[in-house]
Order: structure tokens, then sequence, then C-alpha cells
């Protein structure tokens, strides 16, 4: 699947964009779809590091933003001030759980939610054309040490 991803990426940097291919594009790609979850440019540029030292935070800054407007990355705020992306279109539809003490983010899926949603939607006369919840609270873990 990453290889479908990485030529669509490549498709959109040099037709619509009228950039050339670069190694270091190809790799910070590559970095970001073999990974899951949802992950801010600055873990990005730490795993990219490790395969490549030379790759700057601004290269990576710059490869996402262009990864993000292909339509293959989704960018995510969670309220903590940082920004994380995680592939667009690798799942069904889920929602968050997001942690204030540890910033763990847990997917979720809930099909009477996603109904609820609809049915609310509908009563108010609006046709959804995309929505997001977002749950904040503390994991079990920082429960225990509340």
């Amino acid at each position: 699947m990453s290889r479908e991803l990485i030529d669509r990426f490549n498709q959109h940097v040099s037709q619509l964009r009228n950039l050339r291919q670069t190694a270091q594009r190809d790799l910070i790609a590559r970095t970001f779809f073999e990974n899951t979850g949802h992950m801010s440019v600055e873990e990005l540029h730490q795993k990219v590091r490790q395969k490549d030292p030379k790759i700057g935070f601004a290269t990576v800054y710059r490869a996402m933003r262009l990864i993000a407007d292909a339509g293959l990355a989704i960018p995510r705020s969670f309220g903590d001030g940082l920004t994380r992306y995680e592939a667009a279109g690798a799942k069904r539809h889920h929602d968050h759980l997001i942690c204030k003490g540890c910033g763990r983010i847990t997917e979720f899926v809930n099909d009477p939610i996603e109904e609820l949603q609809t049915q609310v939607a509908t009563k108010h006369g609006y046709k959804i054309l995309d929505h997001k919840l977002e749950l904040y609270g503390f994991c079990p873990d920082c429960q225990e040490t509340q």
C-alpha cells in the first residue's frame, strides 16, 4: 500500500506542483506511510533522521505539507499545540479519545454514535460533509496517578 501512496504523492509533486522528485522527499513519504497512528512533524523528523541524519526539520515540514496537500494525510489538532498527521483513507472513519495527562490518542469506532450524529443533522436539516469527534479525559494509566 505504501508504494501506491508514494507513487500518488510523487505524481502530485511533479504534475501539479511542478517540483522534481527527490530522494529526501521519497524517504520522508515512505517513513510516514510505513508508520501508523498520529505523527507530528517532530516525531517524523526523528524517524527520518535515523535513516538519513542530514535531513532537516524544514524539509520534513515542507514534505508533510505537500503530502497533506495531495490529500494523502489528514492534519489533526488535539488541543496541545501540535499538528499530527494520519494517513488519509487508510482505514474506516474513526473518532478519538485523547488523554490530557500523557497525550495518548486512542481511536475508536462506534456505529450507534455515527447513526445518532446523522439523526441530529437530519433533524436540523443538515447534510453532513465531514465530521470529527474528539473526547478528552484521562486514560486508565493517568487516572491512577491523579
